[in-house]
């Protein structure tokens, strides 16, 4: 059977899903200030965090249009599925769903499925290899939203934030808090609900305690690692994403690493320096 998967582009495609030809992705669009950006292969990063640290704004993103997804739906692939980033964080999936609900009115026969991830960045990545390993040994469309779904619920995102202006801007951090944390340079630990929305976990003075913290949350949360494949992505510190496989790697025994650079939307939320981590 042939697939198709649309993932918005909160989530980054690694090389060999680039190469795959199974994988495209759904771009939101940037905005800062009078700047406009669309989040796709032309995202030039470091243009992008010059122009967040120059403004006094907040960026802003907006989602792929319902007639985006469903135009990327109509691939005449037997199996069509979508990968979003958590609906508690943006449009993202009601889009994909409502896209989803045009393409059948013409298409009523169509096996398409929308993910929600309930995540961002590498979390997303990692649900769409979940898919290709689903699809590659052959499951019905049903076992594989089954499958999925079930590794869905299994999933945990930690992120630590070197550069709290973001969180700042968008009035998620007053700015005496953020002035207080910055002077001591204090990292909050981040992660996700269950239902896909953020909690502070944690916080430390210093990036380097921030991570070491976040190590030892994760390595008390994850079970059965063996058995799951751990993603990092990273926002301009990929040695500060080696450094967190090397100290987790130490204490967990992944079934594999998948490393990536932030895209556009995974960049404004992490903003530079900011690493997130998914298993």
């Amino acid at each position: 059977m042939s697939y198709r998967v649309v993932m918005d582009s909160c989530g980054e495609l690694t090389e060999g899903m680039k190469k795959s030809g199974n994988f495209v992705t759904a771009s939101l669009i940037l905005q800062v200030d009078e700047y406009t950006i669309v989040d796709d292969e032309s995202f030039d990063q470091a243009d992008f965090l010059a122009k967040i640290a120059a403004s006094p704004n907040c960026p802003k993103s907006s989602c792929p249009s319902p007639e985006a997804y469903r135009e990327a739906y109509d691939c005449g692939a037997d199996h069509v599925f979508a990968v979003t980033l958590s609906s508690e964080l943006s449009g993202s999936y009601n889009s994909a769903m409502l896209g989803r609900n045009l393409y059948l009115e013409d298409h009523p026969e169509a096996k398409v499925y929308v993910f929600n991830s309930r995540s961002a960045s590498v979390g997303q990545t990692l649900i769409g290899l979940k898919i290709q390993e689903c699809e590659n040994a052959g499951m019905d469309f049903e076992s594989v939203v089954e499958t999925v779904e079930s590794y869905i619920a299994g999933q945990d995102t930690w992120f630590v934030l070197e550069n709290l202006e973001t969180l700042r801007k968008n009035g998620r951090l007053s700015t005496v808090k953020a002035l207080v944390a910055t002077a001591l340079k204090i990292k909050p630990i981040m992660g996700s609900t269950d239902e896909g929305t953020i909690v502070q976990l944690g916080q430390a003075r210093g990036i380097n305690r921030a991570i070491v913290q976040m190590v030892e949350i994760i390595a008390e949360k994850v079970e059965n690692a063996e058995e799951k494949v751990l993603g990092i992505a990273n926002c301009n510190c990929r040695e500060r994403a080696l450094m967190v496989k090397e100290a987790l790697q130490k204490q967990i025994k992944f079934k594999d690493v998948v490393i990536v650079d932030t895209a556009g939307v995974s960049s404004m939320y992490a903003n530079d320096g900011g690493i997130i981590v998914v298993a």
